[in-house]
């Protein structure tokens, strides 16, 4: 099919004052990108889709996900799929993206991708660098000159469109302050602080993190019946390089010696799970499981097709059955507990009894 992007400011103009003309000069199948600068062009695309009835004829693309879907539901309304796309994912940075089925917790040896093995040294190489495709296709590019361009962009076009944000330092202290907190509840009067802002504000910037990609909010699994259970989400960057350049790592040697480093392991791992399932058009139910007391915890539970699957992140090459005992105590409700997996960084996938095994990080 053919490309175009909006971020041309020709195209662009063109696009806003003769949407049917445009879509005139490029015909279908057509991928447009940025298509959040024309909206307009949707309607246009509405009419021409209804009146030739073919499926596929404009594949379109957004940064900007919160204008992009206001008017996607606007205008496109049932006659659209869509699909939340994150930076690469591991597969995908390797060049085996036609290998990415979704995670099926049910055959896990048969979902995840042998050749993509490695060791520690690689894989948190591959965590410190995350997946945005410039750091992917140009291995020379150093992470801290893109991710400064990067922020400052985001700073300019997103956050600023969002809300308007006059003090940008604070800002970008307080996205620090949540690289550093990957991985663990959230707390917002620990952000408010270190971005010495209220904490009011600091519950808006989270919506705004959340709202355009940048962080995911895991929610806890919770019963109606059951009360003792934790009711706060835990938070996770997307992307485990914008994580690690917020947070300060200067590379991947240090980061894989640190105290982040189970942290970050955790984060990448959610962030695979969840690239398995975006990137292949499937939201998944995936919710972390923890008491208050903190006595009993799973890192996550994955709901599907009437079970729950205890997953563990371990940073170990030889992990235990006896990580998976907090599993039993999962309030299951109408749901099965199924056979849990752990996450570990050994070499090759092995069983650990009952139906339990353990999977090497680096082959999801």
């Amino acid at each position: 099919m053919r490309y175009v992007a909006l971020d041309d400011f020709v195209l662009a103009d063109r696009a806003r004052r003769d949407p049917v003309g445009f879509l005139d000069d490029f015909e279908a199948p057509l991928c447009i990108g940025e298509v959040q600068y024309a909206p307009d062009l949707l309607r246009a695309i509405k009419m021409r889709v209804d009146r030739e009835k073919r499926k596929g004829m404009y594949w379109m693309t957004g940064s900007q996900q919160l204008y992009l879907m206001k008017d996607i539901s606007e205008s496109l309304a049932g006659r659209v799929g869509i699909m939340d796309l994150h930076s690469l994912s591991q597969r995908e940075a390797l060049g085996k993206g036609a290998s990415a089925s979704v995670f099926n917790p049910d055959k896990p040896a048969e979902s995840i991708e042998e050749s993509t093995v490695c060791g520690n040294e690689e894989l948190y190489r591959r965590i410190w660098r995350g997946g945005y495709p410039a750091l992917v296709v140009d291995p020379e590019l150093e992470p801290d000159v893109f991710f400064e361009s990067y922020v400052r962009s985001y700073l300019e076009r997103d956050v600023n469109d969002l809300a308007q944000v006059g003090n940008r330092a604070a800002f970008v202290r307080f996205m620090r302050s949540a690289a550093m907190r990957t991985g663990q509840q959230l707390v917002y009067s620990d952000l408010a602080r270190d971005a010495e802002i209220a904490p009011n504000t600091a519950r808006t910037w989270i919506s705004i993190l959340e709202r355009t990609g940048i962080i995911s909010l895991l929610q806890p699994y919770a019963t109606n019946t059951i009360k003792r259970l934790t009711k706060t989400p835990k938070m996770y960057f997307c992307d485990t390089g914008l994580c690690c350049w917020l947070a300060g790592w200067d590379n991947p040697e240090t980061l894989m010696n640190s105290a982040f480093a189970g942290a970050i392991l955790e984060t990448w791992v959610y962030g695979q799970l969840l690239r398995s399932y975006n990137h292949n058009g499937r939201r998944p139910q995936i919710y972390f499981f923890r008491e208050a007391n903190g006595r009993a915890k799973v890192d996550f539970l994955l709901v599907q097709n009437g079970g729950i699957y205890p997953l563990e992140v371990k940073r170990s090459a030889s992990p235990h059955l006896d990580d998976l005992r907090h599993a039993a105590k999962i309030p299951v409700g109408q749901y099965r507990l199924m056979p849990g997996i752990i996450f570990c960084t050994s070499r090759q996938v092995y069983p650990l009894g009952g139906g339990h095994c353990a999977i090497p990080i680096s082959m999801l």
